[in-house]
């Protein structure tokens, strides 16, 4: 079993236990997430911690927009509780880079770009760098905060 998966089983466990019911909600739907990963396609299969990863991060993505949706239609409440699940789900994520090391990770990408090509590369490689980038950067930066971070250097 992933060890990220039997950690949250583990964390829902005590959360249940200490009556903590935003937090025990939160664990819950994720692993719930999860489950329905591991069984969608031809053949069931066990989750990774990096699949576990990407899993954990469409549920954040999926609170936060869920909260704008409700603060956009007054709920403030409903607002509030998606934001706390979020928040309960990021502790379960690596550390967000910030912009200075994302822009170090891109300038790395870039000058491997170019030494494959044996020139500078221009807006036409965009896709062999963000292939590069998010090797790299693995979830730990929003996808369109990479894709702007690539478009700048390459410009």
């Amino acid at each position: 079993m992933a060890e990220l998966k039997a950690r949250l089983r583990a964390d829902l466990t005590t959360a249940i236990k200490g009556r903590e019911t935003v937090r025990a909600g939160a664990l819950r739907m994720a692993l719930t997430a999860i489950t329905t990963e591991e069984v969608s396609g031809e053949t069931a299969r066990e989750l990774n911690d990096d699949e576990v990863l990407k899993v954990i991060t469409r549920e954040v993505k999926k609170r936060r927009e869920a909260a704008d949706a409700f603060a956009g239609a007054g709920r403030t409440e409903k607002a509030e509780l998606e934001r706390a699940e979020s928040k309960v789900l990021e502790a379960y994520l690596p550390a967000r880079l910030d912009d200075a090391e994302l822009a170090a990770i891109v300038d790395a990408a870039v000058a491997e770009v170019a030494a494959a090509l044996g020139e500078q590369p221009g807006q036409r490689q965009m896709g062999q760098v963000m292939k590069l980038v998010n090797g790299k950067v693995a979830g730990r930066a929003d996808g369109g905060k990479v894709a702007a971070a690539v478009k700048a250097k390459l410009a």
